[in-house]
């Protein structure tokens, strides 16, 4: 069945991931919270009555109703960098049940970058509660998340997808610690304190027992506030300059749309090891050209396979088969919700038809037992609406019994 609120409108999924687009073209299509915002207000006044807007480091994309699926392509490149022309090229559509499906695989981490990565579940939580907040979150919406978190948390409980954590943050730390010698005793800096910057800074004080790890964050207030968890430093965003100068390790984690990292900044005298960790990239490219400089993006950690990846691999069926079951009841709760509207119809209509017969029938019989016949009517109606329930549950053509219910019966909906 294909998820639809009225004849004219599917359920769509557009967008663009890692799979097929590169970190620049990414960058280009990723949304700034100001702009997700702004989609999610035009896209309310343009009539959307339900819109989820992901965008992530690996991917951007748009869940929800739409008369074609240009309607929602539209929009992502009114409100990000991208045209139209680059999406065709590396974006994609799903439509009804592919949608649903697309959905589940990227909420429960089978869709990441890094296998079972589990953070996207708390981006999608977000992305979730911005669209409530916008009222562009109604009731099969917000059905669908419910459902694509208990599959997540079924998952994560039930299987080793989750195992041997290798989110972007830790494979980032697992690289430093593979690759520098005497980690514990190297200076590292960390520029940005977002999320992945965050979990990053508790993976490095886990993993290395370093005690030289120092935060810069734009806003001082929000480097603190992740310092005073992880007991370390802090430094104003005007030292910069000074603390790359004497650092063996940084991690740019800044989210920034423009590079906030250039060569000039780059001591070249001694090796240095940078990560970022940014979409769209915020190390600009040129920092690559210099000596004793090792530049490492994202995308190259992520393709580094490890053996926490190769079991969780080995889950990926079993968690197709939780997805396959919590999405069964997604898509039953659907089609009960679907002819519903036809179903409670039929019952005004049989309850009039009743009204009718016992008033006829109370005119025209003396001692007529009223409360008998209203019973036994009451009795015929549960069967026959029982009947057509059932019927509506198993039938490969639901349009068209719905159909032929409405004109038989003359109905009219709410």
């Amino acid at each position: 069945m294909t998820p639809t609120i009225s004849k004219n409108k599917n359920f769509y999924c557009i967008g663009l991931s890692y799979l097929k687009a590169d970190a620049t073209m990414r960058g280009m299509f990723s949304l700034t919270p100001e702009n997700k915002e702004a989609l999610l207000t035009q896209a309310r006044s343009e009539g959307f009555e339900e819109l989820l807007v992901i965008s992530t480091c690996n991917r951007t994309e748009l869940y929800g109703y739409a008369d074609h699926p240009f309607q929602l392509i539209q929009l992502l490149c009114e409100y990000s960098k991208g045209s139209v022309d680059d999406f065709q090229k590396v974006g994609y559509v799903n439509k009804g049940k592919e949608a649903v499906q697309h959905l589940f695989e990227v909420g429960t981490g089978l869709n990441s970058q890094i296998l079972g990565d589990f953070e996207i579940i708390g981006q999608m939580k977000q992305a979730f509660a911005l669209s409530r907040d916008k009222g562009l979150a109604n009731a099969f919406l917000e059905r669908l998340m419910n459902s694509v978190i208990n599959a997540s948390k079924r998952i994560k409980n039930e299987t080793v997808l989750s195992s041997g954590a290798a989110s972007v943050s830790f494979t980032a730390v697992q690289y430093i610690m593979q690759n520098v010698e005497e980690v514990s005793q190297k200076n590292i800096l960390l520029f940005g304190v977002g999320k992945i910057g965050r979990n990053t800074c508790e993976n490095l004080i886990k993993h290395t027992q370093n005690k030289h790890i120092t935060l810069i964050n734009r806003t001082r207030e929000k480097a603190e506030q992740v310092a005073g968890k992880f007991n370390v430093i802090v430094k104003d965003f005007t030292d910069l300059s000074a603390e790359i100068a004497q650092t063996d390790v940084l991690v740019v984690a800044t989210g920034a749309s423009v590079p906030t990292v250039y060569k000039e900044f780059i001591p070249t005298d001694r090796p240095i090891l940078i990560l970022d960790l940014s979409i769209p990239k915020n190390v600009d490219e040129q920092v690559k050209t210099l000596p004793n400089v090792t530049l490492i993006h994202m995308d190259e950690l992520s393709k580094r396979k490890d053996e926490a990846l190769e079991r969780r691999k080995e889950a990926i069926p079993q968690a197709l088969q939780i997805i396959d079951e919590v999405k069964e009841e997604f898509l039953h709760w659907l089609d009960n919700r679907k002819f519903a509207p036809t179903i409670k119809a039929l019952k005004a209509k049989l309850e009039a038809l009743k009204e009718a017969e016992l008033d006829f029938h109370r005119k025209k019989i003396d001692n007529f037992n009223e409360q008998q016949a209203e019973m036994l009517a009451n009795r015929i109606i549960q069967k026959i609406t029982t009947q057509f329930v059932n019927h509506l549950k198993d039938t490969s053509s639901l349009e068209e019994s719905i159909s032929w219910l409405q004109e038989v019966f003359q109905l009219e909906e709410d």
